[in-house]
């Protein structure tokens, strides 16, 4: 499968002195939805205007469509569309005359997509966008996107301040552009997690300028779980950790780890243990993001093994025995 991004080694440190994007490497595969996810300041944004070519990188390699976007030429450039996360269209114009102005630009501007976007989202095509509420200022710069056809779409909070209607409309033409015949590749930031399980086929976790892990959608949810432990007496035993705990704490007698469970037999172990209790819990991804950044631990830079693919780890705490708080 042909790739339609790729970063690699991407480093970006910002006057202030702070290390926005530290070793960033990502790679998604034509015709894919990619969701990177992390907290704020991860350095999502960043990354994504390197890849747009809208900051220049003090190390690495970025290529969108085989080429980096910095050098691309006008002809390359309007097969790749952007909404960022404070979009910045000339709130002067209607969407009408925003519409006829991107035209001049994209030689496979589509008008009649744009009417349609404004009909199902309700934009009046005559009104300045400055006349618009936030969320429907972002549903216009997102539909002059999606009238470009682009083979590639980057998206940073594209559903912020949307309603959960127009966030469900949303991903409908998302997963338009993604069925067309020439396709789309999408790549998004978001922190709606329920939208993105929906919509993503891989997802990356973003911490410190880096993707830390990534996998399939599926595979997060197949092999991410809470396992809880609670054993008789006031504490676990000495030395005792839950087996693939990524994150783990101790409370009293209980252990709750976040871990990744491939088969449910590598419980067995703790199951057989004398006054030991096991509970698991299977978890969304708005779960996996809030035990794996909210644990006791911080994330070092490598681990186990989740994606399948190189370099791709799930972090462990330094210690993984549970017995010193995790």
């Amino acid at each position: 499968m042909p790739t339609d991004i790729l970063a690699h080694g991407l480093t970006k440190t910002f006057r202030t002195g702070v290390v926005a994007v530290n070793g960033f490497d990502l790679r998604v595969e034509r015709g894919t939805v990619y969701g990177l996810i992390g907290r704020n300041g991860a350095g999502k944004t960043t990354a994504l205007k390197i890849l747009m070519g809208l900051l220049r990188p003090d190390r690495g390699e970025a290529k969108v469509l085989g080429r980096p976007l910095w050098e691309a030429d006008p002809a390359h450039r309007q097969k790749v569309a952007y909404v960022s996360q404070s979009q910045q269209v000339p709130e002067w114009m209607s969407l009408g005359e925003l519409g006829r102005y991107a035209s001049h630009f994209y030689s496979a501007w589509r008008p009649e997509l744009l009417q349609e976007q404004a009909r199902r989202w309700e934009l009046p095509l005559h009104l300045p966008i400055s006349k618009l509420s936030g969320g429907n200022q972002r549903l216009a710069a997102l539909a002059v996107a999606l009238a470009t056809r682009p083979e590639v779409l980057l998206l940073d909070e594209p559903a912020a301040g949307l309603d959960p209607v127009a966030r469900r409309e949303l991903n409908v033409c998302l997963v338009d552009a993604l069925l067309r015949d020439e396709g789309c590749t999408i790549l998004l930031s978001t922190h709606l997690l329920g939208d993105l399980e929906r919509l993503a086929i891989h997802v990356g976790i973003m911490d410190r300028g880096r993707i830390l892990a990534e996998g399939s959608v599926e595979d997060w949810q197949r092999t991410m779980r809470r396992v809880q432990v609670v054993f008789d007496g006031e504490a676990p035993p000495a030395d005792f950790a839950i087996p693939g705990a990524i994150r783990s704490q101790v409370l009293g007698p209980v252990v709750t780890a976040l871990t990744r469970v491939d088969d449910d037999a590598q419980l067995d172990g703790v199951r057989q243990l004398r006054g030991a209790r096991v509970h698991v819990f299977p978890l969304t991804l708005e779960e996996l993001f809030v035990d794996w950044f909210g644990g006791p631990a911080a994330a070092p830079e490598s681990g186990e093994e989740i994606s399948g693919q190189p370099g791709r780890s799930v972090p462990q705490p330094p210690n993984q025995r549970v017995g010193n708080g995790g």
